[in-house]
């Protein structure tokens, strides 16, 4: 008897945590003392979802902080939620405040704040909505209680609203949502809680670690519930893939198949006209297509064309902003829009000069999981050739670049919008040999220490737009003064003879070359015995067009796949003239590597007073495993030595 009662005391006490009060839960939390590297605890992150037949859902969140240190309190003394009122609305219910010395404060309404939310490039007319909370110490907790629908931002529900139409979803009747189960704090408990009709099969799976998942199946809806305790921030590593690719985090979707969504999005776009010409369009397609050669370079043309004459700037056309894109007859008049309206201005004049042409979606920056959700957040466009291949063109990333697509983006998922349908892709790997960067000098070193010489630069693809934004991204006066200040990043002294450079508005005629001619008294060291010097090719110029060269190598090992910013090859060769020498006392060295990530090649040649220098390096892709980092590691470390550690010659 004494252990049952027992045993019912421990039960009831059990169901009492678990339904603890805010108060209670800040309270058991734990103090800085248990988390010494935290500023606040995120002690509870609740989220319950009812979803409608048409997709809408109603979605009532809770969440209940601690602050450990000052800095939390500065961090949390006010929250703000982000929606944009064309399709969302947000009320926030209830505001709390637990005081470290059992004071609990109410804030009112006086407390909330509505006004639109800071914007740059992108004017929809979104809005914050923010609750100042005011001092706080640590200790202090704070329960916060909204409610949200809608399908871009959160919104209110209010039975007195005549229509909820404009917060339904686009893709109507379907469902879908994106939760991350991470913080930069501590997350002691998230619970999401979804409640989907019977008539709909809920897709769902949870990335990046384990969660505890509840169902129950009732009369008209069927119930999910997923819970995780207890996760601690994760500690990002230099270079790393977005945290969202190695986080943990839970996507659901109503939608079965990518192909479902890809017909959506040709649907939506196609039924409201966002491609139709216009007599002003076409004369333009004409004017820019008059002498274009084949296939390839009408398609180049128009590609560019909207590229470097559509800036990137938002402007809201009103319902349907942020999903559909605008009509090319806006956009051209405009001469502005986002990344979908840029897209579909390309399509648009695809088609007025006869091309097949479609809209996709794609995620820039991150990866997208297989399952049907809508993880994207960049437009681009499909082209299809005369053999029947759809090509991919990106005017929103290509504006004084070479390229048609930009292959920052290979290795990215991505969705077509064709009437048949299409499932998941993922754009290749560009080939290093695509991106060269060829630096060659021819140098004298004289008997005083001076060099004298030349050195010519040679690039195409995103090396080329790499050295090429040098220029483009200063006024027209600067230029000369941009690339006197890359030369002198090898020496203060250089004294440029002359410097003669390709038009960098003129990417479309010819790859980037750059020619200089200059003198640097001093550079190298002379005495009676030696010469000591580093060949100004290998000592890192142009460092701009080797984005490698910015890595952290410190860290032996990786545990996340991490990133370049593109595929490159970059061929280094000197000559160098010099006074009489009999043998190398010192030249860097090293073996060749070769590997699924990188490769280098490196060797001096010491032969009748004359040095040449040869170096060859492949980075052959933009993502790479954290098993690829040794090879990665080792070919950045091997060019830099050769940056790093001077010839030695004996005279």
């Amino acid at each position: 008897m004494k252990k049952f009662i027992l045993s019912l005391a421990a039960i009831i006490l059990l169901q009492l945590s678990c339904l603890a009060g805010p108060g209670e839960l800040i309270k058991n939390a734990g103090t800085s003392k248990d988390y010494p590297n935290a500023d606040y605890l995120v002690v509870l992150d609740k989220t319950t979802v009812d979803v409608q037949e048409t997709g809408l859902s109603y979605n009532n969140i809770q969440k209940v902080y601690k602050v450990l240190t000052y800095e939390g309190a500065t961090h949390l003394n006010h929250l703000t939620f982000d929606y944009d009122p064309l399709s969302a609305y947000i009320e926030i219910k209830e505001v709390t405040i637990y005081r470290k010395n059992g004071i609990v404060e109410k804030l009112g309404p006086e407390n909330y704040y509505d006004y639109p939310a800071p914007a740059f490039m992108i004017y929809w007319g979104a809005r914050q909505q923010m609750v100042n909370l005011g001092k706080l110490e640590p200790g202090d907790g704070i329960d916060v209680k909204y409610f949200k629908k809608g399908f871009t931002y959160a919104l209110l529900y209010d039975e007195n609203q005549p229509d909820d139409s404009k917060y339904i979803p686009p893709m109507r009747g379907q469902f879908y949502d994106i939760i991350e189960y991470w913080y930069s704090q501590p997350l002691l408990e998230k619970i999401y809680e979804v409640n989907v009709p019977n008539t709909k099969e809920l897709h769902y799976k949870f990335f990046h670690g384990d969660v505890s998942i509840d169902k129950k199946v009732m009369k008209e809806k069927t119930m999910y519930r997923f819970s995780k305790k207890n996760m601690m921030p994760i500690e990002r590593e230099s270079g790393m893939v977005a945290l969202s690719d190695v986080a943990p985090k839970l996507l659901l979707t109503t939608t079965a198949e990518w192909e479902d969504k890809s017909l959506w999005f040709y649907g939506v776009n196609e039924d409201f006209g966002s491609f139709e010409s216009t007599s002003d369009i076409d004369r333009k397609v004409a004017e820019i297509l008059k002498g274009a050669k084949d296939e390839m370079d009408s398609i180049s043309r128009l590609n560019h064309w909207v590229a470097d004459n559509i800036r990137y700037s938002g402007i809201s056309m009103g319902e349907g902003e942020g999903y559909t894109l605008h009509k090319g007859d806006m956009t051209f008049t405009d001469r502005c829009g986002v990344c979908k309206d840029k897209a579909g201005m390309l399509i648009t004049f695809l088609r007025a000069a006869g091309f097949e042409s479609y809209p996709a979606m794609t995620m820039a920056g991150s990866r997208i999981e297989d399952i049907p959700a809508d993880q994207f957040n960049h437009s681009v466009t499909i082209v299809k050739l005369h053999n029947g291949e759809y090509m991919i063109l990106d005017p929103t990333w290509v504006p004084f670049v070479r390229e048609e697509w930009s292959s920052l983006e290979q290795q990215q998922n991505y969705l077509m919008g064709v009437p048949e349908g299409a499932d998941l892709m993922i754009t290749p790997i560009s080939p290093p040999e695509n991106h060269p960067l060829i630096i060659t000098g021819n140098t004298t070193i004289t008997e005083d220490g001076t060099l004298e010489g030349s050195i010519t630069v040679f690039a195409e693809g995103q090396s080329d737009a790499s050295l090429r934004g040098m220029f483009t991204r200063n006024q027209k006066q600067y230029w000369n003064t941009a690339l006197e200040d890359e030369l002198r990043t090898i020496s203060e002294d250089i004294q440029i003879i002359e410097m003669n450079y390709s038009d960098p508005y003129g990417h479309m005629e010819s790859p980037m070359h750059i020619s200089v001619k200059f003198k640097i008294p001093d550079y190298a060291i002379i005495t009676d015995q030696e010469i000591i010097f580093t060949p100004i090719v290998a000592s890192n110029i142009f460092k701009r067009a080797q984005a490698h060269l910015y890595t952290n190598t410190s860290v032996d090992e990786r545990k996340y796949p991490f990133r370049d910013r593109c595929s490159r090859l970059v061929e280094l060769k000197e000559t160098i003239m010099l006074p009489t020498v009999t043998s190398a006392l010192y030249l860097p060295i090293e073996d060749d590597i070769d590997g699924s990530a990188a490769s280098f090649k490196g060797a001096y040649i010491l032969e009748n007073n004359q040095l040449q220098l040869s170096e060859e390096i492949s980075i052959k892709k933009r993502l790479f495993e954290p098993e690829e980092w040794k090879n990665y590691k080792a070919v950045v470390n091997a060019q830099q030595k050769f940056a790093d550690e001077k010839v030695i010659l004996s005279r």
